[in-house]
């Protein structure tokens, strides 16, 4: 395989090294990192905001009924593998992607494409990665890395959301592919087969955009998109009431880890669809989407403030103006904001048809 210069793999002369030359480059989001990373090392230039809306990343849920640690699920962002699976459906582009049963046969497979210069796309479990600081180890079962080499027993993998590349040993990646709960991973592997030799970047805008307006504003569930936020509101209002104060800042306390915590969090999955749009205006030579672009952010701006107000309340370090009924005020607020912002991206949908 080809040498690579990344800093942080030392040499060790005892060890043979497989070593593919891939590009890592640290992002905000482990899904739509890994995509962009994936295609750059195909030749096709791709940032990773392009890769979240393109690939429909942004979205909002609560949904009560499933629960993550036994606390309702809430969800700033697509489904896990929504990203990658639209990805995949770019004319032109071309994914392999396996799961497995036999853990043998998983790694089987892992070392077999690198030994054809692949690199290879996992999907993992958080708390079997012993590259990530204990205090950052959680039983999340969806962060998605690239394996690109193999040191003896170890594997080199350039995940993300670290500044450089990094090693782990094959027992905890077995581990970490195989891990057991909620969005189990089953061993998933993925590579790219092809791509074209060019993109046609105004559909793949157009269509990303559609898909994110649809799911935000239309649908019929309540729990879903802009009447998602809402609801969430109602219910985070009544919670002291309803579950007792130290019930109410547990939920509290899950709603913000999931909100700044899983990936970019909220306020910051916002603000990268903010620049997925800054960048497409630049692309498409369109002001109304720079101008949207700023609405967005905004918007990620009201949810950073309510993430701080909850994060006072939950370390008991309140200020006079803290309480349930002004965060639940400020979810509104972020509501009201992402509505106006969506319905300013329909109006930009309907000038394109």
């Amino acid at each position: 395989m080809g040498s690579s210069n990344h800093p942080s793999i030392t040499k060790e002369s005892a060890r043979a090294i497989l070593l593919i030359d891939f590009p890592h480059l640290q992002s905000a989001h482990c899904e739509s990192g890994v995509a962009a990373n994936l295609l750059s090392h195909k030749g096709i230039a791709f940032s990773e905001a392009m890769a979240f809306g393109v690939g429909g990343g942004l979205f909002f849920g609560y949904l009560p009924f499933i629960r993550i640690n036994g606390l309702p699920l809430v969800t700033y962002r697509s489904a896990a593998g929504h990203i990658l699976k639209r990805i995949g459906r770019i004319p032109g582009v071309g994914i392999y992607q396996k799961t497995f049963r036999d853990k043998g046969q998983a790694m089987a497979e892992l070392d077999a494409a690198l030994d054809q210069s692949i690199p290879v796309g996992l999907q993992t479990g958080v708390y079997w990665l012993p590259y990530f600081p204990k205090a950052l180890r959680f039983h999340f079962n969806a962060h998605n890395l690239v394996v690109y080499g193999k040191d003896g027993d170890e594997y080199l993998i350039s995940d993300p959301v670290f500044p450089g590349p990094v090693r782990c040993p094959a027992e905890d990646l077995i581990r970490a592919r195989f891990a057991s709960g909620a969005l189990a991973p089953k061993g998933k592997m993925y590579y790219l087969t092809q791509v074209p030799d060019q993109l046609q970047r105004r559909p793949l805008i157009v269509d990303g955009i559609t898909v994110v307006c649809k799911n935000m504003l239309d649908s019929h569930f309540p729990l879903i998109g802009v009447k998602g936020i809402q609801f969430m509101a109602g219910r985070l209002e009544k919670w002291p009431e309803r579950l007792g104060r130290e019930r109410a800042d547990l939920h509290l306390g899950h709603v913000v880890r999931m909100q700044e915590e899983i990936g970019t969090g909220g306020g910051g999955f916002r603000f990268m669809y903010a620049a997925f749009l800054q960048e497409s205006a630049n692309e498409l030579q369109d002001t109304p989407l720079a101008e949207a672009a700023s609405m967005l952010t905004a918007a990620g701006d009201s949810w950073r403030e309510f993430a701080v107000m909850a994060a006072r309340i939950c370390k008991n370090r309140t200020q006079p103006q803290d309480s349930y009924v002004a965060m639940a005020e400020q979810i509104r607020e972020c509501g009201a904001l992402e509505e106006r912002f969506f319905r300013k991206l329909e109006q930009w949908l309907k000038q394109q048809s």
